[in-house]
C-alpha cells in the first residue's frame, strides 16, 4: 500500500505543478491544429471525432466510449487537460482512434491513477476533487468501448517503478527487489488470477451496461528490454528478470480477463517488443518526467499513435 500511495503523492506532484501554468499543458506540434474541439460534459470529453473529410455511408461506430487509467489518458502529452486530476490528453490512443474511426460521439473518461474500483465508484485524484465512477458514461446506445485497466490493482506498476527502482539504488549489484518480493510479496502467480478477476468482472459489468457495443481490451506497452539491463529504468542488476515477470503478470492478467468474458485484447505488451524505453525507437517514456513530452514511465505520442493502430487493426479484423 506505502509503494502505492507514495506513487499517487507523486503523480499528484508532478501534475500540481504543471497546472500551476493553467488548466491545459501543451507545447507546439505539427498535429496540433488537428485536435478537435473539446467540450466538457459530465464524464469527460466528448467531441466530434472526424479531424478530415468521413467517408462515404454510416461510420461503422457512432457512439464510442473510452475507459482506462494514466496508460489510456496519456499524462502530459500535448494537449493534456489537467482539470480535475485525470490528466487526459487529446493525442492519447482513444482520441486518436475516435479520429480515424470518423465516430460521431466519442466520450474519453480514461483517469490517471484509476484502478478497476474506478469504474463502479467515484474516484478522488487530488484532494477536493471528485470523478464519476467511469462506467457511468456507458449507455445501451454506445457501440465500442475500449478500457486499459488492472496495472494500479494490487500495486503492480508502483512496485515495479515504485518500488524496484528504489530498492535497486539502495543495492545496485543485488536483487533487492527479487528478495522483497519473495519474503513479503505480493505473489505474482496469486496476482494474476486476482487482477484477471477484476478485470473480468469489469468487462462483463460493460457488456451489461453497453450489450450492443463491441468490446476491447488494451494491454500495457513494455517498460524494460528481453534481456539486459536499461538504464532508464534503474532496477538493480538482479532485478531485471523479476521486472519483466511483473509486466508479464499482467500482461497474462489481461488475456486471462479477455478469455474469460470473450473480450477481444490487444496485446500491447508483446506487440511492442524492441519499443521498451531503453530502444532506438521507445514507445514510453523514461525515468524523468518531460512536461510536453510525457510523464515518467508512461507512453509516448509515439507509444499511443502504435496502440491506436493496434486496436484499429483488431477492429478492422474482428469487427
Amino acid at each position: 500500500m506505502r509503494a502505492r500511495q507514495n506513487l499517487g503523492r507523486g503523480l499528484a506532484a508532478v501534475l500540481t505543478t504543471v497546472a500551476l501554468a493553467g488548466c491545459s499543458m501543451s507545447s507546439p506540434s505539427p498535429n496540433a491544429s488537428a485536435s478537435p474541439s473539446i467540450g466538457s460534459t459530465t464524464y469527460g470529453p466528448r467531441t466530434s471525432a472526424a479531424a478530415s473529410p468521413a467517408p462515404s455511408g454510416p461510420a461503422p461506430y457512432a457512439t464510442y466510449v473510452a475507459l482506462g487509467d494514466s496508460y489510456t489518458a496519456g499524462p502530459l502529452i500535448p494537449t493534456t487537460d489537467l482539470a480535475g486530476g485525470c490528466a487526459r490528453s487529446d493525442h492519447n490512443y482513444p482520441s486518436l482512434l475516435a479520429r480515424r474511426l470518423h465516430v460521431r460521439t466519442f466520450v474519453d473518461v480514461s483517469c490517471s491513477g484509476a484502478t478497476t474500483r474506478d469504474l463502479t465508484h467515484p474516484q478522488h485524484p487530488f484532494e477536493g476533487s471528485t470523478i464519476p465512477a467511469q462506467l457511468d458514461a456507458l449507455t445501451k446506445d454506445t457501440d465500442l468501448v475500449t478500457i486499459g485497466i488492472g496495472g494500479n490493482d494490487l500495486n503492480l506498476f508502483a512496485t515495479l517503478i515504485g518500488t524496484c527502482t528504489r530498492l535497486g539504488a539502495q543495492d545496485p549489484t543485488g536483487s533487492p527487489c527479487t528478495d522483497s518480493l519473495q519474503a513479503t510479496g505480493p505473489d505474482l502467480d496469486t496476482a494474476t488470477v486476482t487482477i484477471a478477476e477484476h478485470v473480468s468482472s469489469a468487462l462483463r459489468l460493460i457488456q451489461r451496461k453497453a450489450p450492443t457495443a463491441a468490446v476491447v481490451l488494451v494491454g500495457y506497452l513494455r517498460l524494460a528490454p528481453d534481456h539486459g539491463s536499461c538504464p532508464a529504468l534503474p532496477l538493480a542488476a538482479g532485478d531485471y528478470p523479476e521486472g519483466r515477470r511483473i509486466a508479464r503478470t499482467l500482461d497474462q492478467a489481461l488475456s486471462r480477463a479477455a478469455a474469460l468474458t470473450s473480450t477481444t485484447y490487444v496485446d500491447a505488451y508483446a506487440r511492442s517488443r524492441g519499443h521498451d524505453i531503453c530502444s532506438s525507437d521507445p514507445w514510453v517514456n523514461g525515468r524523468e518526467t518531460r512536461q510536453g513530452v510525457a510523464l515518467a514511465y508512461h507512453p509516448l505520442a509515439s507509444g499511443m499513435r502504435a496502440v491506436a493502430g493496434m486496436v484499429q487493426h483488431e477492429l478492422d479484423t474482428f469487427g
